[in-house]
Order: C-alpha cells, then sequence, then structure tokens
C-alpha cells in the first residue's frame, strides 16, 4: 500500500476523479464502511464514477484502497466505532464535513456532498445541471409537498429544515463565502449542531425570488442563489418510506437519505434493507440454521373500519404483534433466523405531539410502516447475555426472500407448512400431498415441533401459512422465561399524544395477558419505563 501521505486531501488527488468539474464526495469511519460500499455501489452502478470517500480513519482507508474504492485520508483520527447521533463525536463528525466543504471548493470544482446514510437512485448530475445559476442546492426536512412535479420545491413553503445531508455547491465567490462563514462559526462554537448553524447563516437573508422562473431564492449574504431540492424525489425517510411521496405523485426519486427513523445506526440499515438498496455479504442471504416466514393474517376490520386512532391503532399493532411474538418463538425452537412480515400502521411515529398523520402530508391510512416504528431493530439485533435473555434470534427484513441477492439454492429449497385443526387429515406428516408442503397440527407443543421440523433441517426456508395459535409455549420454565426477558424488550412505543406529559405510549410485547389493557400514556414519571 503506498504511504499514508499520498492520501492526502489535494487539487490534483481530487482532479484525478473529476468528471465535467464535479466531484461527489461521502466521508465516515469504519464503522460505517457497509453504509459506504453501498453509497458506492449505487453511484457506480448509475456508471458514475467521479466520486471520493474521505476516510476518518486508517482503518477504513486501507480496507477501502484494498477494495478500489477512491478515498482521501481527512486527517482526523476518529474513533473506529459508531459514534451514535448526538454525541460528542458525532457534532465532531459535522464539523469535519464543513472543513471539507471549505478545503475542495477552492480547487474549482462543483461538489455534491453526502451522508454515508443515503443512497442514489438515479443520476443526479443532469438534474443538478438544470440549474446553472444555483449557487447552493439543498435538501430539506420538508414533509409537505410544495410542487407535483420535478421542480425545486418553493421557497416560501418550506417550513423544514434545509438538510445537510445532500447538497451541491459550485465553486463560486459567494459559496466560499459561505462555507469560510459556516465553519469558523462551528469551530468558534462547539454547541451549535452543524445542520442549525447551516440554517441560521443560510436564512439570515432568505428573498427575494431570484427570477419567476427557477425557483432560485438569494439568501445568505444577499447574494447566494440557493434552490431547496424536491422533498418527494430527494427523498427523507418520511417522503419515502412513509408516505411514499413519489410513488403517488409519479415521480421517479434520486436520492432516499434516512432521516426521520428510530433505532439509530440499525434502524437506518435495516431501512434501507426493507427497500432492497442495501448491500450486504453473500452469507446475510444464505443463514447457516435457514429461514423461518409466515403469511400474516389481519383481519379487514383491524386493518380498515373505523376511524384512525390510537385505539385502532394500536390495536391493528397489537394483532400483528403477538403473531410475531408467535414466530419468534418457532424460530428459536428451530433455530432459524425469522423473515419479519411487513408491518401495518393506522398512526404515523414522530418525536412529538401530532393528529396521528401530519397534516398536509401525503400519508395514507394505514400504511406499511417501516419496522422500527414498532420494534426496536438495534434491541433486536443485539448480542444479549444468555443466561438472561437465551440465544439469540436473527431476523430479516419483510423484502428478503425477493431480493435479487437471494441465492437460486436458497429460493428453491423451500418447505410449505399448512396449519390446520387436529382432525384425521391433519398430522405432521406428507404421504399424499404434494411434495414441499405439509399440514401441520395447531396448538402443536415443542416436542411435536422438534420431532416433525428435525428431518427438515437442510430446508433453506419453511413458510408457515399462519401464525394464528401455532405454538402452546416452551417446556422448559426456564427457556420460556428467558425467552420472555428478551422479546419484551423487542417493542418500542410510539409517540406522541396532545395534551399530556410524557405523551409516549409503549407497546408491549404481552398486551394479550393483561386483562383490560389499553393504550395510553404513563400517568406518573414512575410509570414511565417500558412494560415489565
Amino acid at each position: 500500500m503506498p504511504p499514508l501521505k499520498t492520501f492526502r486531501l489535494s487539487k490534483e488527488l481530487v482532479q484525478k476523479r473529476v468528471k465535467d468539474n464535479i466531484i461527489v464526495v461521502t466521508f465516515g469511519n469504519y464503522a460505517f464502511m457497509d453504509f459506504i460500499l453501498t453509497w458506492v455501489k449505487h453511484l457506480t452502478d448509475l456508471g458514475l464514477s467521479n466520486l471520493l470517500v474521505g476516510a476518518m480513519d486508517t482503518k477504513l482507508l486501507e480496507a477501502l484502497y484494498w477494495k478500489g474504492v477512491p478515498v482521501f485520508d481527512m486527517g482526523s483520527h476518529m474513533s473506529t466505532i459508531d459514534v451514535g447521533w448526538g454525541s460528542p463525536t458525532f457534532h465532531k463528525m459535522g464539523r469535519e464535513k464543513v472543513i471539507l466543504i471549505d478545503s475542495i471548493l477552492p480547487f474549482g470544482y462543483e461538489l455534491l456532498m453526502c451522508d454515508t446514510d443515503m443512497v442514489w437512485l438515479k443520476n443526479p448530475l443532469p438534474y443538478l445541471a438544470r440549474y446553472p445559476g444555483a449557487d447552493v442546492l439543498t435538501s430539506s426536512d420538508q414533509v409537505i409537498p410544495t410542487v407535483v412535479d420535478d421542480s425545486l420545491d418553493i421557497w416560501q413553503q418550506v417550513s423544514g429544515a434545509y438538510n445537510i445531508g445532500v447538497f451541491h455547491w459550485r465553486p463560486t465567490h459567494s459559496a466560499k463565502k459561505l462555507a469560510r462563514e459556516w465553519k469558523d462559526m462551528l469551530l468558534a462554537n462547539e454547541k451549535i449542531w452543524d445542520q442549525n448553524g447551516f440554517n441560521d447563516i443560510v436564512r439570515r437573508q432568505l428573498g427575494p425570488s431570484v427570477d419567476e422562473d427557477s425557483g432560485l431564492v438569494y439568501a445568505f449574504d444577499g447574494q447566494l442563489k440557493l434552490g431547496i431540492l424536491p422533498a418527494s424525489i430527494f427523498c427523507s425517510g418520511h417522503t419515502y418510506f412513509v408516505q411514499t411521496m413519489y410513488q403517488q405523485l409519479r415521480l421517479e426519486p434520486y436520492a432516499v437519505h434516512t432521516t426521520f427513523q428510530y433505532a439509530g445506526t440499525e434502524g437506518k440499515r435495516h431501512r434501507l434493507r426493507e427497500a432492497m438498496f442495501f448491500y450486504d455479504p453473500p452469507d446475510y442471504y444464505d443463514s447457516p440454521g435457514g429461514f423461518l416466514s409466515f403469511r400474516p393474517s389481519i383481519p379487514k376490520s383491524l386493518l380498515l373500519d373505523g376511524e384512525h386512532n390510537i385505539e385502532s391503532h394500536f390495536s391493528l399493532v397489537n394483532y400483528q404483534i403477538k403473531q410475531i411474538r408467535t414466530a419468534l418463538a418457532i424460530a428459536l425452537l428451530l433455530n432459524r433466523t425469522l423473515v419479519m412480515p411487513p408491518l401495518w400502521c393506522r398512526l404515523d411515529r414522530l418525536w412529538f405531539p401530532h393528529p396521528g398523520v401530519l397534516e398536509g402530508s401525503m400519508t395514507r391510512q394505514p400504511f406499511l410502516c417501516p419496522l422500527d416504528h414498532v420494534f426496536e431493530v438495534n434491541i433486536m439485533l443485539k448480542e444479549l447475555p444468555e443466561e438472561e435473555f437465551g440465544p439469540g434470534i436473527d431476523i430479516r427484513e419483510y423484502s428478503f426472500l425477493d431480493n435479487p441477492s437471494v441465492p437460486e439454492k436458497v429460493r428453491e429449497s423451500w418447505l410449505d407448512v399448512q396449519l390446520c385443526q387436529g382432525t384425521q387429515d391433519c398430522h405432521a406428516f406428507n404421504d399424499t400431498g404434494p411434495p414441499g408442503l405439509i399440514r401441520f397440527p395447531k396448538r402443536s407443543n415443542e416436542e411435536t415441533f422438534k420431532s416433525v421440523f428435525s428431518s427438515f433441517k437442510d430446508v433453506k426456508v419453511i413458510q408457515f401459512s399462519s401464525m394464528q395459535d401455532a405454538f402452546l409455549g416452551f417446556d422448559d420454565k426456564t427457556r420460556e422465561q428467558r425467552f420472555r426477558n428478551r422479546v419484551k424488550r423487542y417493542v418500542g412505543l410510539w409517540c406522541c399524544v396532545d395534551n399530556h406529559t410524557p405523551g409516549h405510549i409503549y407497546y408491549d410485547m404481552h398486551w394479550d395477558e393483561k386483562p383490560g389493557w389499553k393504550p395510553i400514556p404513563p400517568q406518573t414519571p414512575e410509570d414511565d419505563h417500558p412494560p415489565l
């Protein structure tokens, strides 16, 4: 490997990658290696090679170099671990971004700056070229559409913060001046969040419009020409995963940024996996013990009837939680990886009081909600001590079996399990039916599961027709207690009701065992804890 000094950021290093005077840049530390490789693969699949990755630690720099990814050394020697949103190290990473922009702009190239937790679905460069007069084009957290086509969002109607996860800079005098002032502001005060600083400084002066047609606005010093990328196609985690705004407006999305999500970095990863945008190594798609999936059943009355309110939302979600709890138990029993079902919600989840869905947004009710709206994905994937929580239960996203990366040998090794009442033609062996199908009695015990499915150990995918009354429960009380300890931590909370503090309501994995259970927020500070 060449010496480290050859990876220093310089005009010459950037020049090698630039095409049509544009460079596309992201940066991160080793903890985000898989996000970075996903980001790079999406761009290269789109035919773009004018990209560069800033490595915040030497471990990432070396790993990317050996994978053939164009990389430079940011010299920041950050920790190689996931630093977590809002932590002091997270804020330090934010400052690195500003320093980077301020360093690259004087080279004279256009810069498309990206966070690693976003992916490109369509080549954005022709779109950006439509606005040659813009100094800066920024994404935003706007959740209410201001346009219904692919033009820039109407700046007067954008109430959401400008989001610095995706933005394009031209090396103009005004843009360089903005980068310099923003950098000086952040370095002078470590308490300012980089995005808030950007919003404050850019909005110092906002207006008038540059002209009648372009959608650009004078901002910052009155000279900078700013455009706000449409949130319908430069998507946030809300406009893409919750509203599916692009779909409703029949538009093609350019980008997805995993904002508006829960469960930390694991939540982001899981969302990208649900959308089949994340690139995992081959062993992710072929778990040694095989997979377990099931067809969820939801009565039409729970999904569609009556008002969309807290009660109907929790009735719908709880009905699904109960089936997932059974599936987790069977997955544990059979030592298989559970493919989660798609999850339906009636109400959105946010971090502030709201009327169920945001007024003016395009959220449909009910909607397929991301797993992190209900489940603590980070806890589900965390290694917990076995003596207290029993063995781990691996999970996959609901779209897993549709993913083209799943190998043919997994798809073709399949067993359908039809649940039936324990009558004469309902026994757990297949002597007359078609191959690849067995009829299996409902309310079977641990022993029946083990004896029947031990002969299907080599089958890669076992799919149950339902989880309703599929399993009676564990014989071993210690095992059952550990399982309960584990899965009760898997569910999160819904947020938030108005006029009550705290306004969140905890989901309960064992709600059906508590007579008179109701979805209400904690009534006292002492009650404000996950269900016991």
